[in-house]
């Protein structure tokens, strides 16, 4: 389908030859010299929205000569200007978590449609879809040469209804392409396959047209792509879907802050190294919806796959995006991960006529600034439950040793015998070192490393604990062919780093079950133990239901606590173990020295590697051309499913909008404190048959071995709403030293939040959250906002929010409130059992402040006041109808 762009009032489009190939594109610097403002010194990542806007310009695509005028006043007043944009990404990413029930949506909006007495065929994506199948995979088998067959078999034992879905959908739909199982993670194929920087696509005139490759993905980590100058960041499967349905990203135009890297790299350090101490820095700068952009010398001496490690932890340091402009390295780069030569040239002669090249003199105006010399990158790991817990690794235990008396509160030194084994088990023991995550595997310099350190232990007869369950997942399968290439692979066998599969595995929680020896001394110990692992999350009860520390590290820092088996040994001076003679071996006597890495990264990561692995990218194995699944415009629900369900959203639903409604009378279903995650809103990974969720699986004859985790389920809205708010590590302060999804239910009596919710339903009693600081932090997880929208909550109100729950909420038609004045749950003294009325909502403007009315138990009542965040007035269209799902399929049904 060709892409339909604006009417070119001002001559900015122009044509650009390179070789044999033409072009048109939208051109910054003659949108200067019509008059339209002075663009010379704006970042690069502001060009790619202000280029999104020159091609798009015209009323009926809701962007003004004003909306482009806005950028020259960003300048000039500093790098501020939140002005209304309406912004439209070139293309949308998913994975299979969060891309399935985003399909599941878009099956319920063709039915939706149906019967509002609208064409089936009008829901489709309109822009390109990829979605890459990388987030089922579970470590049921390690340290061994059968892991990976055993792992694929059991993940499609696992997930055949799932991939029968995805299956009808790739038939179903124009525009969407899935990658299927066993080929890699989402950002890393996205990265090193999908990507091309400068994207081109025929016009609705039959013209080629070039511009920036931009896209919204459907997981937070999509901002990895940033580092290849791509703009790209996490939303909601429902923005996402809003997104290839036609409608803009509406968004403020953001404060950019410039990142000034300087010096280089010194010896024993690595880009994970780098980026804990980039998240440290920006968590404590504050950047939440802002862009980071990243320049100065020190980027001539970063290689991209460097930069794509920076780049993809912009959710852990609260950014939207951390993007790397266009230089010499983004072509190396590509042209060393296969892509065309002619591609590669458009990118070198569109980045420089159009102003987006990073040159020597780049040096643009920036909201604020930081700076940091590389030269000053020490070893380091982050823990035990934040990424931006920065440790030095000369300090990780002591620290371990301090988190054990402040916040986990328990002896150290306890032990308890693993039965049938000869060593017993202490807090501190690391029980999970997993080498996984597109943050890391997608870097061929730290995954030499890690292999090198392997060979070096191998050699000297060291090998991993035997507590320690290992693994290697890499991000793609060139990762595979460059360690058996390199011949590190063997190494890593042999100390336990077996393949365990193509996916992201313990990163989003899918580590598997520890052995049950070891599971059941921990719990009967109450012990702390721990992971490590190279990943970008470490969030309470992510990794492990039996693990309550984990620890963010390099993945030759992986191998070494592997090797050590504890945190209580400091690897920075203390022996990892012993050598075949009996003497201590350090980890300074197995660390490779970066000649040693980058002399082995130029022998055998090749070109022609990445073009012959991802030549038949999405044809897939054997297994996956033999699913089999339904045909036709609909999809033919299953009743006994219960992966795949036909969501609630869309059913009895009118053809016309109303205003936004009073929330009157409504009653609290929790309270909760700071830094509550995505993860505790909608927990990733395993649950038990006591849970609400647990239960109803086993009401339907699911034995617990085949639970799967909520991830895999998040086509079925029964399942996730029971697991809203049922984290193991969740803290409702409306109940005392109680973790876990418990509130008080009508009756005044602890229950599950889930059964609370639906007793307060029956009754027809609105409910509310009130909540702290950095509320929704961590995963674009949609069911977090769609589950608290299906268990009845009107409103959240809390101290602040990251940028993308709090989209997601009011893409679920759940309004996002922030306490002003100094007011917080705590000053107001709330408990938990007070009703809260917020009236004049039908008039509300964005960013409106509104009153509340706090009625005590006791029957006393307070006033306060509530920023409203509802940003923009699209928002509050979407709000109006019940979401953003429920607004264009209204627009649809009324067009056709």
């Amino acid at each position: 389908m060709p892409i339909k762009v604006g009417t070119d009032t001002a001559g900015t489009r122009h044509t650009l030859t390179v070789g044999s190939q033409s072009v048109e594109y939208y051109s910054i610097p003659a949108a200067e010299k019509a008059g339209l403002g002075d663009f010379s010194r704006l970042p690069a990542a502001l060009k790619v929205v202000l280029e999104n806007l020159l091609r798009f310009e015209d009323n009926g695509y809701s962007v003004s000569t004003d909306d482009i005028r806005a950028f020259s006043e960003w300048g000039k007043n500093g790098g501020k200007n939140p002005r209304e944009i309406a912004y439209r990404p070139a293309r949308v990413l998913m994975q299979d978590f969060t891309g399935v029930p985003a399909v599941v949506d878009l099956a319920a909006m063709r039915d939706g449609i149906k019967a509002l007495g609208g064409d089936a065929q009008q829901i489709n994506p309109l822009n390109p879809v990829d979605l890459v199948i990388d987030h089922s995979v579970m470590i049921d088998e390690f340290g061994n040469p059968r892991a990976f067959q055993m792992n694929v078999d059991r993940e499609y034992e696992r997930n055949m209804e799932r991939y029968q879905f995805l299956k009808w959908g790739q038939g179903a739909f124009n525009n969407f392409r899935v990658v299927p199982p066993g080929t890699g993670i989402c950002h890393q194929v996205n990265l090193e396959y999908l990507a091309q920087t400068v994207w081109t696509d025929t016009d609705q005139n039959g013209k080629t047209v070039a511009y920036p490759d931009t896209l919204v993905g459907t997981d937070s980590h999509t901002t990895m792509v940033n580092g290849l100058a791509v703009l790209g960041w996490g939303v909601g499967g429902i923005e996402a879907e809003a997104a290839m349905l036609g409608q803009p990203v509406s968004m403020l135009i953001p404060e950019v802050i410039g990142f000034k890297l300087t010096g280089e790299m010194v010896e024993g350090t690595t880009a994970t190294d780098l980026v804990l101490k980039v998240v440290e820095m920006l968590r404590a700068k504050g950047v939440v919806g802002k862009f980071v952009e990243f320049y100065g010398s020190g980027l001539d001496r970063l290689p991209l796959a460097d930069r794509a490690t920076i780049a993809n932890m912009a959710p852990e340091y609260g950014a939207t995006c951390g993007f790397f402009p266009i230089d010499d390295e983004t072509l190396r780069y590509m042209k060393q991960t296969g892509r065309e030569e002619e591609r590669i040239a458009l990118v070198e002669a569109y980045a420089k006529a159009n102003g987006f090249w990073r040159g020597a003199d780049y040096e643009p105006i920036y909201t604020d600034t930081l700076e940091l010399d590389m030269s000053q990158i020490v070893p380091a790991i982050s823990g035990p439950k934040r990424p931006q817990d920065y440790l030095p690794l000369t300090n990780a235990k002591e620290a371990f040793a301090k988190e054990m008396d402040t916040t986990f509160k328990r002896p150290l030194g306890k032990e308890v015998q693993v039965a049938g084994e000869e060593y017993t088990m202490s807090s501190g023991k690391v029980v999970i070192a997993s080498i996984t995550s597109c943050t890391n595997t997608s870097n061929p310099y730290v995954l030499i490393g890690a292999g090198l350190v392997a060979r070096k232990a191998r050699q000297l007869g060291l090998n991993r604990k035997p507590w320690v369950k290992t693994s290697l997942a890499p991000g793609s399968q060139v990762v595979s062919a460059y360690l058996e290439a390199a011949g590190l692979q063997e190494d890593l066998d042999a100390i336990g780093f077996n393949l365990v599969g193509y996916g992201c595995t313990t990163c989003i929680g899918n580590s598997g079950p520890l052995q049950k020896e070891i599971s059941d001394a921990i719990n009967e110990g109450d012990l702390v133990a721990t992971s490590v692992l190279s990943g970008n999350r470490n969030f309470e009860g992510r990794i492990s239901p039996d693990v309550r520390a984990n620890y963010l590290a390099s993945p030759p820092l992986v191998v070494a606590y592997a090797l050590a088996g504890d945190m209580n040994i400091d690897l920075s001076s203390e022996p990892l173990g012993t050598d075949k003679n009996g003497d201590d071996v350090y980890l300074k006597d197995i660390w490779p020295t970066n000649k040693e890495i980058s002399d082995l990264v130029n022998q055998v990561v090749t070109r022609e590697q990445f073009q012959s692995k991802y030549a038949d990218v999405f044809k897939g194995d054997e297994k996956w051309q033999a699913v089999e699944t339904s045909t036709g415009e609909t999809y033919d629900w299953p009743a006994s499913s219960t992966y795949v369900q036909n969501p609630p959203y869309f059913q009895g639903m009118s053809k016309s909008a109303s205003t936004v409604s009073d929330i009157e009378n409504a009653r609290v279903l929790a309270i909760l404190g700071d830094m509550v995650t995505t993860d505790h809103i909608s927990p990733a990974g395993s649950f038990k048959d006591t849970t609400p969720a647990g239960q109803y699986l086993i009401e339907r004859q699911v034995p617990v071995r085949e639970f799967n985790s909520y991830g895999s389920r998040r086509g079925n809205h029964e399942v996730m709403m029971r697991g809203t708010f049922a984290n193991i590590r969740i803290k409702n302060e409306m109940l005392d030293g109680v973790e876990g999804g418990y509130t008080l239910g009508p009756d005044g009596q602890q229950t599950s939040i889930f059964d609370a919710a639906m007793a307060y339903q029956e009754n027809e009693t609105p409910l509310v959250i009130f909540a702290g600081e950095q509320y929704g932090a961590g995963s674009s997880r949609d069911w977090a906002a769609k589950g608290t929208a299906l268990l009845g909550v009107k409103a959240v109100i809390a101290e602040n929010f990251e940028r993308i729950h709090r989209s997601n909420l009011v893409g679920m038609g759940v309004i996002p409130f922030e306490f002003t004045g100094g007011d917080t749950r705590k000053t107001l003294g709330l408990k938990g059992d007070e009703t809260v009325s917020i009236k004049g909502l039908a008039a509300v403007e964005p960013l409106q402040e509104v009153g509340a009315t706090i009625t005590f138990s006791d029957g006393a009542v307070k006033e306060v006041t509530l920023k409203c965040r509802i940003d923009t007035a699209v928002e509050k269209t979407y709000i109006e109808n019940g979401g953003v799902l429920h607004f264009v399929l209204r627009n649809l049904a009324q067009a056709s």
